[in-house]
């Protein structure tokens, strides 16, 4: 099976001020910092990765923190939701923890069967904690707070908001794999047995809705897990031959991408596992020093003086 697309593999939104952002998701969520490092074409701003412990494919949310830039709105052709798996009967924990931490969040509610608890991060980010009847193993990060009886897994899901189902399905199905699984109402619930985790793509279909403004708490893109670099390359042929455009290989440190955009305009990356985030510092240090891109190295200073501060 490896060489099919093994679920999601991260995804990255837009944050406003840095050291919120670094708060929300390692104090109040319990997320490990697992790599501090920049915007590859913008070193001037921060790229924050969170996730379990080893950054595992899958578990990993990213930020590019831009100091005050305008919140976002979500519309048509983007990423609206994302699902992260918590163990079942954890959702009220949450709930409790929220009001002390004053997040905005909804009524526990169910959805295809499963239990979730809807929120917002401090820029308006849209998050579910999904507690699935199915049996999660996956060992999460634990902080002092927060222990594995409620502490999140990795994703559950990703929601896609479009204007027509249909091309976007046919990207899932006919390229990455994915099945139709079943439909409530508007939102189309779509799976791949690849992986027994982080495999589902939710399509909310949503004729006539505008586009929306991408910008703080909204998500820039969605990456899918493949292997390796050959198995990447093979799907860069299967994307090609769609008729859809894809770009060469990209290096991106801790993994390889290419990217394209779907129809209904998703902006789509395809992330390889290796060589993981323990390649430039030691696993027990992850996320505790700056790391730049080796073409950033010689202007490290000048990069620090303009990255805002984080302590």
């Amino acid at each position: 099976m490896e060489n099919r697309i093994l679920g999601l593999h991260h995804i990255t939104a837009i944050a406003g001020n840095a050291k919120q952002n670094l708060d929300f998701y390692t104090k109040v969520l319990g997320q490990r910092f697992v790599k501090k490092t920049v915007n590859f074409d913008d070193p001037g701003t921060y790229h924050f990765y969170f996730g379990d412990e080893k950054g595992t494919p899958g578990s990993i949310l990213t930020f590019f923190p831009w100091a005050g830039v305008r919140r976002g709105q979500n519309g048509a052709g983007m990423a609206t939701g994302i699902g992260y798996s918590v163990p079942v009967d954890s959702l009220e924990f949450w709930k409790e923890r929220f009001k002390r931490f004053n997040v905005k969040q909804d009524e526990i509610g169910e959805r295809f069967g499963e239990k979730y608890l809807h929120f917002q991060d401090p820029d308006g980010l849209q998050l579910d904690f999904i507690a699935s009847e199915n049996e999660d193993k996956r060992k999460p990060w634990e902080s002092d707070e927060i222990k594995s009886a409620h502490a999140t897994k990795g994703f559950h899901s990703v929601t896609l908001t479009l204007n027509k189902v249909e091309p976007t399905a046919k990207v899932l199905t006919d390229i990455l794999g994915y099945k139709l699984l079943k439909h409530e109402g508007n939102r189309y619930r779509f799976i791949t047995d690849a992986i027994d985790n982080a495999g589902i793509v939710d399509i909310i279909e949503a004729p006539g809705l505008g586009r929306g403004i991408n910008s703080a708490g909204t998500n820039h893109h969605v990456a899918f897990r493949v292997k390796d670099d050959n198995i990447l390359m093979e799907y860069r042929e299967k994307v090609l031959s769609k008729g859809l455009d894809i770009t060469p290989k990209i290096d991106r440190d801790y993994f390889f991408s290419l990217y394209f955009r779907e129809p209904g305009g998703v902006l789509f990356e395809l992330a390889t596992e290796n060589p993981g985030f323990d390649k430039d510092e030691p696993l027990s240090e992850l996320g505790t020093h700056l790391k730049l891109p080796k073409q950033y190295e010689p202007a490290r200073k000048e990069i620090e003086k303009v990255l805002p501060q984080l302590d």
